[in-house]
């Protein structure tokens, strides 16, 4: 790297929150576009981000409850999901169907392979220990190669991060 590269290097970290399908794409597209434009990215996951870390993706579900944005391109328009959707047995599940379905036609890259991208990239993957021993998770249930820390961890990244974003 050339000493201008050096000088004019960034920094971002993210503290990623939640952990539904939806929400996992924001967090996984900004920091992997911004490792693309050779910005260092550390990604801290807790509470309900937690669950973007596991080993296994496929119990990832969208959430209709409180997503009043919520709009399916269905028979040629936008139906928008009501939050009474919610209540009916099985919304979730149909919601996560369609949704899972449009990222596959529209070719969109599953959250599985932006991860595998983000670790191509040597994005910093932290699991948060407090989140752990809350919801008593351990190490081996979270995908490999990922660090574990606490807030401390994440303060001292951030305090040297040119962009910290909260998703």
């Amino acid at each position: 790297m050339e000493e201008n590269a050096v000088e004019n290097a960034k920094s971002m970290s993210i503290i990623v929150t939640k952990g539904t399908l939806d929400w996992a794409y924001p967090p996984f597209i900004l920091a992997t576009t911004a490792a693309a434009m050779d910005v260092k990215v550390s990604m801290f996951f807790t509470f309900y981000g937690l669950q973007l870390l596991k080993k296994k993706m496929d119990h990832l579900q969208i959430s209709t409850l409180g997503n009043p944005g919520m709009e399916m391109p269905m028979m040629g328009m936008h139906m928008t999901m009501p939050n009474i959707v919610s209540a009916l047995p099985g919304a979730d599940a149909m919601a996560t169907t369609m949704m899972r379905n449009l990222i596959k036609k529209k070719g969109v890259a599953s959250i599985e392979e932006l991860r595998a991208t983000a670790v191509e990239q040597d994005i910093t993957l932290i699991g948060c220990q407090m989140t752990m021993g809350l919801f008593e998770l351990e190490k081996d249930q979270l995908m490999d190669g990922i660090e574990i820390g606490g807030a401390a961890t994440y303060m001292e990244t951030a305090l040297k991060s040119d962009i910290n974003l909260f998703i």
